[in-house]
């Protein structure tokens, strides 16, 4: 080699040491062999796997006309590289039998002598350095020495270019690594998950559509595409499919990677995920299996629109950016499992707490029969509502017990409920009591007083026996009512309040209206919602309950050891119709309970419980005698109403000696006295 050649040489390799990334480091190359080399362009191919990529630079001119490119394995470059041997070629048409590739491109290009040198370092083959002339057998004469060094050369700068390029690459794996390490850190909720993995996947692999699938129940699969926003709680996308047909259920299945080419690849085994990339214009899949120990717990896949765009992914890197997605994945799913949980669990609490306050009471209220459970059901309708309730009921039922269940079960429960038994006040005290007065408004009123209406501001007024109100009263409260405004005694300052009114009475109002003792238009307006409380005949089944429920509280009470009641005195307390109601059935179990001394109760010997002969309760069949009928047929027809009732049964709490009032053996006696047949000689007449 001549002085001159071996300067060039040196220039060369000092130009090309001082580059570390590619880009420059091919620029150099092309400034650095301008005007030594008969060429007019220059192409250095580095392969990758499955071919090689191109990137063109001129050499005449300051335009890069470099472009990344596939080429085919039948072209001179590829020969090169794969038999790291050089060739040269004087003219195109000596490519056109055996390299119509190269005989093509060059054609194409208007090139027709080519000079190829293999770039080897240590044995390795980095790729290839073309240099291509417009001229015919440019190479032929020129030194092929010359052309090796310079390839050796350009094979060391790439290779040192190469070496940068990986410890960068390792580099920013690391940081990616990092980066998904930290969300997993932080992050327990799915969608701030899925948005920070987002953020951190989509630098590492080449995508237009990446996501996670995930399997649900029903042999279904939800995908959530991870499209990053500017804030990582943005919420992915969910999207259900079908779990047969798919590339990820297979995946998820097999716990293999999948890596395709084109879509058409797809059309067969698994016609849903092609068509899904049909629909969204992808060409490229890349599907892996999140695994986290024994559990492959979704499939992290990548789509793009180009062909061939994960053949060169970097598998054992991504391996690692999928076990550390998939450990973030089972913790997100274990923090979902404990927080249903705990969710179901306070969900159950609140619905037991809501079946006791049904099964057992509104706090006080006892009883589990069907007429009762009706008047409840009406309780929790109304309740939520700013309704007006008139309650309705004979002495005794429990109307204030059931007026402070509808205000502890609506919104205004936090304030309170302000009582007042009409029937209890004086005509002169009763609107000073209901709405106040001022100093000095009437003899004896030494202080203002706030009225009951005011107190009850923001809450809930119980007007008890509304029904013996006095008629001019009456027209002040329908005042309040509707405009929920009222005046003090002795005061012209009207004053607004927000009142709710619950109303009772024992009497019948329409009956009241229709005498002129109650205003048709107080009636209307308090009757918006009417509840009647069943007296206690009507349901005699809770009977037994009250009991025990009395019999413990007064126990407790009188610090009594008494455990029970004795079944006789439970067949007498349900044989009575009880015209006082609850309040008469707790007074005679206090007396009871004053006078027990073991640990049975048992009712006093004196005390009279005489059953009605008709109790009010029953009602007379449809087909009623008439007037010209004997009192036996009336009879008769009484009691069979009472049988059919109660299907033939006699004794017990529910049979139709209790519901008639009288004792089992004295209604057998009236059956055969009458002439009807008891349940068993009746079922032997239909058998």
């Amino acid at each position: 080699m001549t002085t001159a050649e071996l300067a060039a040489l040196l220039g060369i390799t000092q130009a090309l040491s001082k580059h570390r990334d590619r880009t420059s480091l091919f620029t150099a190359i092309a400034a650095a062999v301008d005007g030594l080399v008969p060429a007019d362009r220059l192409v250095v191919l580095t392969p990758e796997s499955g071919g090689a990529e191109v990137t063109v630079y001129a050499v005449h001119g300051a335009v890069k006309l470099f472009a990344g490119e596939r080429i085919s394995e039948g072209s001179v470059p590829a020969w090169v590289i794969r038999q790291r041997t050089p060739m040269t070629v004087s003219s195109a048409e000596d490519l056109r039998e055996h390299f119509p590739a190269s005989y093509r491109k060059l054609s194409d290009e208007g090139m027709q002598s080519v000079a190829v040198l293999p770039l080897l370092v240590q044995e390795r083959c980095l790729g290839a350095l073309s240099f291509m002339a417009q001229a015919a057998a440019a190479f032929d004469a020129f030194p092929r020495q010359f052309l090796a060094e310079i390839a050796s050369s350009v094979a060391v700068a790439l290779d040192t270019c190469l070496a940068y390029e990986r410890l960068e690459r390792v580099d920013r794996e690391r940081q990616a690594l990092l980066a998904v390490n930290a969300a997993i850190g932080r992050h327990l909720e799915r969608d701030e998950l899925f948005g920070a993995l987002a953020g951190c996947l989509r630098e590492l692999v080449p995508t237009e559509r990446f996501g996670i699938e995930l399997p649900i129940e029903g042999g279904r699969l939800q995908g959530h595409l991870l499209t990053p926003q500017e804030s990582s709680t943005e919420p992915t996308r969910p999207t259900e499919l079908p779990a047969a047909g798919t590339a990820c259920d297979w995946v998820l299945r097999h716990r293999r990677w999948l890596v395709t080419a084109t879509r058409e690849e797809l059309r067969e085994r698994f016609p849903i995920t092609f068509d899904v990339m049909r629909g969204e214009a992808m060409e490229s899949l890349c599907a892996m299996p999140l695994v986290s120990g024994d559990h492959c717990r979704g499939v992290l896949f990548f789509m793009a629109a180009g062909e061939g765009a994960y053949e060169t992914l970097r598998r054992d890197f991504l391996d690692q950016v999928a076990a550390a997605v998939a450990v973030a994945l089972d913790d997100c799913l274990a923090h979902e499992e404990v927080r249903s949980l705990r969710d179901r669990l306070a969900a159950e609490n609140v619905y037991l707490q809501e079946e006791i306050q049904h099964e057992h009471n509104f706090t006080e209220i006892i009883g589990r029969s069907h007429v009762l459970r009706e008047m409840l059901s009406r309780i929790d309708v109304v309740a939520a509502t700013p309704a007006t309730v008139l309650i309705v009921g004979e002495t005794g039922t429990g109307k204030e017990l059931i007026a402070r269940a509808i205000h502890d079960r609506s919104p205004r429960r936090a304030r309170p409920l302000v009582k007042v038994n009409c029937a209890a006040l004086s005509a002169g005290l009763v609107e000073s009591e209901l709405f106040g007065h001022v100093k000095g408004a009437f003899t004896g009123a030494l202080t203002a007083r706030t009225g009951r209406f005011a107190l009850a501001d923001g809450g809930t007024i119980f007007l008890d026996e509304i029904g013996e109100l006095p008629l001019e009263t009456q027209v002040k409260l329908l005042r309040v009512l509707q405009e929920q405004e009222f005046e003090p005694v002795g005061s012209s300052e009207t004053r607004r309040v927000d009142v709710r009114v619950i109303a009772a009475t024992n009497r019948d109002l329409e009956q009241a209206v229709a005498e002129r003792r109650f205003r048709a238009d107080l009636f209307f307006r308090i009757n918006v919602f009417p509840v009647r409380v069943p007296p206690l005949r009507e349901r005699r089944e809770d009977i037994p309950l009250l009991v025990h429920f009395f019999v413990g509280r007064m126990a407790r009470e009188m610090g009594k050891p008494v455990e029970g009641v004795s079944r006789q005195a439970i067949d007498r307390l349900m044989a009575y119709d009880w015209p006082g109601n609850v309040r008469e059935l707790e007074n005679i179990v206090e007396r009871a309970m004053v006078l027990a001394q073991g640990r049975l109760l048992d009712l006093p010997p004196d005390l009279r419980l005489a059953p009605a002969a008709e109790p009010p309760g029953l009602t007379l069949p449809a087909t009623t005698p008439a007037p010209s009928v004997s009192l036996q047929e009336v009879q008769k027809q009484h009691i069979l109403g009472a049988l059919e009732r109660c299907q033939w049964v006699i004794e017990g709490p529910r049979g139709a000696a209790a519901l008639l009032g009288m004792q089992p053996s004295t209604l057998r006696s009236r059956l055969k006295k009458l002439g009807l047949p008891s349940r068993a000689a009746r079922a032997d007449s239909e058998a």
